[in-house]
């Protein structure tokens, strides 16, 4: 059963915080003496909004910004289906412009999600509540706050800095140094007021879904794995201790079974996830079973839904899942399919096409049909082209009406950590004992290889963390960040038949600021490469 008691009371509460694209209109509030938030409850409902906000478009157009735009996914046309106006196709050839629907959406999300946070703060400040729970209270927001800026800023670069509600004067454009500089200070200073993950369970499911002194330190880590990209500077060994930092806490281990992490009752109740967003039927935002599976299999995983035909990985990437035993490799659904065994594996009885004897096979390649733009056709045989992940393994209570899995989608966890760990150090950091074992990038990976059943790996070098990263973290939304990092973003992999060809300018590592928000606040300056 999902453990999500922590949002239902607040869900009930809610009120939806859109994105202030103009901010210097007048403010009226909501609350007056007669409503204004008295109790701890109250204001556990108050800040549920900005959990809300943080599910609506984290794993639909954030997650297609950082996924569709690399190797690791893409939604090819089917005989002009599934075209949406170029918008895929844009994402996957790096031509997008400043007026992309996700360009947009996502700084609308994000600043709209900061804006509310500085609501919150100032409300929180102001509450009649004791100090300890104002205090841990303003500490959970400012954490998350930090969060979305760390979206924003990996995303867009030089973003506006706001920590005032109501906004007073328009805001301008900041170097990606000060923003960095900004998350940084924020989190140092807050970590220590977090929860630390415990041993009582119940505690837990309090916790889930909420910032933690873990959380804290791998968005930390993960910043200072990107300095050089953020900075031009290296921070490899403060990665490093922040990685140590979040096995400090012994709550966190890996969990036994790879699959048990993404099944759709995961929950509190999984080991490693650190930080995770979590859906449901009532907490709409993970549509990867409507996108990413296959229609004609829908029947046999235990539902009758309409879904999409499109979603799938590049052939390219798909080669990585290579190891002979790894578990990882049954995420992607590829070759002749069988009906799932209800535990996240396969039994020996094939899946026919409906009213057929033929079996349904699944193949690789995307062969492209011109003269459509990155477009397969829409045959039986190539509506089955494209190597669908079911890594969001399928919901069988998905429902017509909102088609929305119940998996919870992990931000950051622990076998990230390790990765992130073991590249810093391949990267010229120095290595450390964590609970007597000094932890080299060969011991750190084998920790992964060993639980996903995969041979062992000896002498690990960089480009080998990256194909480990690939299997590990696959459609978990860092590929375009692992990608950046390792400067291989402008990587073709060309599929047969392509007419088109990817645009290598190395200034798409930042997406435009929307030329919607700059039309709106003329301090707002755009990013370069970028025609206004």
């Amino acid at each position: 059963m999902k453990k999500r008691n922590i949002f239902i009371t607040a869900l009930a509460a809610l009120v939806t915080v859109s994105a202030c694209r103009k901010l210097d209109v007048d403010v009226e509030s909501q609350y007056v003496n007669g409503n204004f938030p008295s109790t701890s409850q109250d204001y556990a409902a108050l800040l549920g909004t900005m959990y809300t906000n943080l599910a609506s478009n984290y794993a639909i157009a954030y997650w297609r910004m950082q996924e569709l735009s690399t190797d690791e996914a893409i939604i090819p046309a089917r005989d002009g289906n599934f075209d949406d106006g170029g918008q895929y196709r844009q994402l996957h050839y790096h031509t997008w412009t400043y007026d992309h629907p996700n360009v947009t959406g996502i700084w609308q999300w994000g600043f709209g999600g900061i804006n509310n946070c500085n609501r919150l703060i100032n409300l929180t400040v102001a509450s009649n509540v004791d100090t300890t729970t104002k205090a841990a209270n303003i500490a959970e927001v400012r954490a998350v706050r930090a969060l979305y800026y760390f979206f924003m800023m990996d995303t867009y670069g030089n973003v506006p800095l706001i920590t005032d509600f109501p906004v007073a004067t328009l805001p301008a454009t900041q170097d990606r140094a000060k923003i960095f500089a900004f998350i940084e200070s924020e989190l140092k200073a807050i970590a220590q007021q977090l929860p630390s993950k415990s041993t009582n369970a119940a505690t837990n499911v309090l916790q889930y879904g909420r910032p933690t002194k873990a959380m804290a330190f791998a968005l930390l880590a993960k910043m200072y794995l990107n300095a050089s990209v953020y900075l031009g500077t290296d921070r490899n060994q403060d990665a490093v201790a922040m990685a140590d930092s979040v096995q400090n806490n012994t709550n966190y281990f890996l969990d036994g079974r790879f699959r048990d992490i993404f099944l759709p009752n995961n929950g509190p109740q999984v080991n490693e996830t650190i930080f995770a967003i979590p859906y449901d039927q009532q907490i709409p935002g993970n549509q990867f079973t409507r996108f990413g599976f296959y229609y004609y299999l829908a029947q046999a995983y235990g539902f009758n839904v309409g879904l999409s035909i499109a979603m799938s990985t590049t052939p390219e990437f798909y080669n990585r899942f290579n190891l002979k035993g790894d578990v990882r490799n049954n995420t992607w659904l590829v070759g002749p399919q069988f009906y799932p065994d209800g535990n996240g594996g396969f039994t020996n009885q094939p899946v026919y096409y409906p009213n057929s004897t033929t079996q349904i096979v699944i193949t690789p390649d995307l062969i492209l049909v011109p003269p459509k733009p990155m477009d397969v056709g829409n045959t039986i045989a190539s509506q089955a082209e494209g190597v669908r992940s079911i890594k969001y393994y399928p919901d069988p209570t998905i429902i017509q009406a909102t088609r929305l899995n119940g998996n919870d989608v992990p931000v950051f966890r622990l076998a990230d950590v390790y990765l992130m760990k073991a590249e810093a150090i391949l990267r010229g950091a120095t290595a450390t004992t964590v609970n007597g074992v000094l932890q080299t990038p060969d011991y750190l990976v084998n920790l992964l290889r060993t639980r996903a059943g995969a041979p062992p790996v000896a002498g690990i070098d960089l480009p080998g963390i990256l194909d480990e990263r690939a299997r590990e973290l696959s459609w978990e939304g860092w590929r375009r960040n692992d990608l950046i990092r390792f400067g291989q973003f402008e990587k073709e992999y060309p599929l047969p038949n392509d007419n088109l060809s990817m645009n290598k300018d190395t200034r798409r590592r930042l997406y435009p600021i929307p030329i919607t928000e700059i039309r709106l606040n003329g301090n707002l300056k755009q990013n370069p490469g970028y025609d206004q």
